[in-house]
């Protein structure tokens, strides 16, 4: 078989890891070569600060040494950065006058330093800091020289400052702004952090505006907008960066701010693609490394033919460690008028806590001395969790490390650079004896990246250690049990045909008969897991009458049916009948006697436990609906025939658009699907999980949610609370898994039947 070639343009993090995750889908499938810029194989550009300071060598930060090009059969050019770009004829030209060809195109070029264009920038002693060769200027100038100025208070500018201390060096941060870490940080954790710093040595200008660096060749001080000066022998500017999008500039790809892309990273040339902080998403530039790395696997999945459901954006977390103290940032977490935020704070332990709330949702925390909550709250951010769920913890003390570990779900995100969950962490240290971070780090890559988790990693480990792999918080599913929902589950899965008395016994309940949330609870799980429920009875209205809901599929009725209901209200004097939510039409005050035969009449079922599909709502369609691009009344009414059989542990509602008007509320249903001129987009709760569908694979994936739903959510759990429990990005891809099964199989039948 002939190798396709792929040619990758930068051999920074975002690329190599795109390249990482090809690999590890088809290992034969392409001729790889990689151009980059600096001498040096890939290496963690997050932990220079690190080398700077002589905590740790260029080796250390080493992710892909010389040896796993040479495994994985990788071409490598090193310090030679490609200069043009043949979109036509696919090729590459690179400044060693080396001519490549390709048949696929990956642009990794990442960031530019901003240099403030001051007069006196081009003197001795004005560097940046971005790569191992800045290092080396800062390292030198620290030998000859005591006084150094670092112009920027965010991340990298401190992280700058720190390292220029610990080389001996006496350093002012000058920052525009009010406060430092500005974009990371709040006022009150600023400040906090300013203190930490100025006790280490650290001298801080706050809202001066640099004008002109001073000296005659070398510099010699800084110049202030309000006339005031300051010595400085060495100016490490650090200010911020910029995409570096001059290689696609020059061509016919699409640039913006950085190179423009779509959910799969494609430019708009054909087979070249774009990843990291040259790539701009849905008018976003991501320069954190969970993005980048969440865009490596779309585009690697894309290019080697698999299924995916594309990047869709992301929510940005900062976790850090600034000079020795853990910070922490997500969301939003500046206040508003639109906001309310919570916060802790702890004098003595110099710890600070801070979540903001939008429309009773969680959107965002910063967390200052303490960032051991730091992936729990992450996760509530991004599933955009209620904010009830904080009521318990705001009237309490604050739990114990043990506490907080144990209550962690197996599937929340720990490392949000390398998607690592707590589950596969736990694992790992059970399954494969290991025994410190580094083993975790080696085996997972938990916290090899920025490693901000290392701290949570290391509790989790202690944690595992101590107590084994199966301890884990309980929440009791009433006040008659201690039992919790997957008690229920197990002992209804060994014990399926037994009544719901003799399950209370085994499960050692406090009451006989047990209560209203707590019975439908078994009653569902039995209708889950056994074949035979005779002790199940339908429930009567308080009044002790029965109501009846004929289904209106898609919304879609006719003089027909209409009539028929009609003729039934009529021949059994029934008292009220009601326009519902749905749309749905209910039948209330039916007599037992008649119950049955109303049923019949209107093909009306009852279920005997848990909730069937309430209705599927729809707009008017294609034909009356202004800029629609999809057909919502065939499918809304074939998705409703579909599903009508099954049971739901909560109440249900499905919406169908046919435009980017979401006439039918869509985007505010339990599960929404809105027309787009793409396909069709199927949302959770608001949330998309997949989008450019067309109507066959659409009615698949919507049933593959919802009998994901049914099979994993707790009785009663809502779609929002069961999203919010196991994470939409955990969904996505169990669909994904799924829909991929259910046509393995099939694919299978047919190949036997054939």
């Amino acid at each position: 078989m002939n190798k396709r070639k792929l040619v990758v343009i930068g051999n920074g993090m975002a690329g190599v890891r795109a390249v990482e995750e090809i690999l590890a889908i088809y290992a034969d499938k392409f001729e790889i070569t990689i151009f980059g810029k600096e001498p040096h194989p890939n290496y963690n550009r997050i932990l220079l600060s690190k080398v700077l300071q002589g905590d740790t060598s260029i080796e250390s930060i080493t992710l892909n040494d010389w040896s796993w090009y040479e495994a994985n059969q990788i071409t490598l050019y090193t310090g030679d950065p490609v200069i043009q770009i043949d979109t036509e004829q696919k090729y590459v030209v690179s400044s060693k006058d080396r001519i490549v060809p390709y048949d696929e195109l990956v642009i990794a070029t990442g960031s530019l330093p901003f240099m403030l264009p001051l007069p006196g920038a081009k003197k001795e002693g004005v560097t940046a800091f971005r790569d191992i060769y800045d290092c080396g200027k800062m390292v030198e100038a620290s030998k000859k020289y005591k006084k150094a100025i670092v112009i920027g208070g965010g991340l990298l500018g401190l992280e700058a400052a720190r390292s220029l201390l610990n080389l001996g060096m006496q350093v002012d941060v000058v920052h525009i702004g009010d406060y430092i870490m500005d974009r990371q940080l709040d006022p009150m954790a600023a400040g906090m952090l300013q203190k930490e710093l100025e006790a280490q040595g650290m001298n801080f200008l706050l809202k001066k505006h640099s004008a002109e660096i001073t000296g005659h060749r070398r510099v010699k001080g800084l110049r202030f907008s309000d006339g005031s000066w300051r010595e400085a022998d060495l100016i490490v500017m650090a200010v911020g960066v910029r995409p570096n999008i001059e290689i696609a500039a020059n061509t016919d790809i699409e640039v913006n701010r950085a190179i423009v892309v779509d959910d799969f990273m494609r430019t708009s040339i054909p087979n070249v693609y774009a990843v990291g902080e040259c790539a701009e998403h849905r008018g976003f530039v991501y320069g954190l490394v969970a993005p980048l790395y969440e865009q490596g696997k779309a585009l690697a999945a894309h290019i080697c033919g698999q299924e995916h459901p594309g990047y869709q954006g992301s929510v940005l977390s900062t976790r850090l460690k600034v000079s020795g103290v853990d910070v922490f940032s997500s969301g939003e977490f500046m206040d508003s008028d639109e906001t309310q935020s919570l916060q802790w704070l702890d004098g003595i332990k110099n710890t600070y806590k801070k979540i903001v709330v939008r429309n009773k949702k969680i959107a965002g925390a910063v967390l200052f001395g303490d960032i051991s909550e730091s992936a729990r709250l992450l996760g509530m951010i991004q599933k955009k969790t209620d904010y009830t769920a904080l009521e318990k913890e705001m009237n309490s003390t604050p739990g114990n490390k043990d506490e907080r570990i144990a209550s962690m779900a197996d599937h929340d995100i720990v490392c949000t650079c390398n998607s690592v969950s707590k589950g596969t962490i736990t694992r790992a240290v059970c399954e494969q004896e290991l025994n410190s971070v580094d083993d975790i780090k080696s085996c997972t890559k938990a916290s090899s990246s920025c490693g901000g988790c290392r701290p949570v990693v290391a509790d989790i480990l202690d944690f595992v250690k101590r107590n084994g792999a199966e301890v884990s918080a309980k929440e009791a599913v009433c006040a008659c049990t201690e039992a919790d929902h997957a008690d229920i589950i197990e002992t209804v899965q060994l014990y399926a045909n037994e009544s719901e008395e003799q399950l209370m016994r085994r499960l050692h309940w406090k009451t006989e008969t047990g209560c209203e949330i707590c019975r439908p609870a078994i009653q569902y799980y039995r209708g889950r897991y056994s074949r035979s429920l005779p002790d199940i009875k339908e429930k009567p209205q308080p009044d002790g009458t029965y109501m009846a809901a004929p289904r209106i599929c898609g919304g879609i009725t006719g003089a027909k049916q209409l009539r028929s209901i009609a003729d039934t209200v009529e021949k059994y004097n029934v008292p009220l009948v009601k326009l519902a939510e749905g749309p749905r039409i209910e039948l209330y005050g039916i007599k037992g006697k008649d119950i049955r035969a109303v049923r019949e009449e209107l093909s009306v079922s009852a279920p005997l436990y848990g909730e069937e599909l309430r209705a599927v709502g729809t707009c008017a369609g294609i034909q009356y609906v202004k800029d629609a691009f999809q057909d919502s009344l065939g499918l809304g009414k074939r998705l409703e025939e579909k599903l009508k059989s099954y049971i739901f542990p909560a109440r249900l509602v499905i919406a169908v658009s046919s435009g980017l008007r979401d006439e039918a509320k869509a985007l505010q249903a339990n599960v929404g699907l809105l027309g787009a001129p793409g396909g069709w987009e199927l949302y959770a709760e608001g949330e998309r999980l997949y989008s450019g569908m067309q109507e066959e694979e659409t009615i698949r994936m919507t049933e593959v949610l919802l009998s994901y739903y049914h099979e994993t959510a707790f009785y009663g759990e809502s779609t929002e609370k069961w999203r919010d429990r196991l994470g939409i990005t955990f969904i996505r891809e169990e669909m994904l898994k799924r829909k991929g099964s259910a046509e393995e199989v099939k694919n299978k039948q047919a190949a036997a039947a054939f």
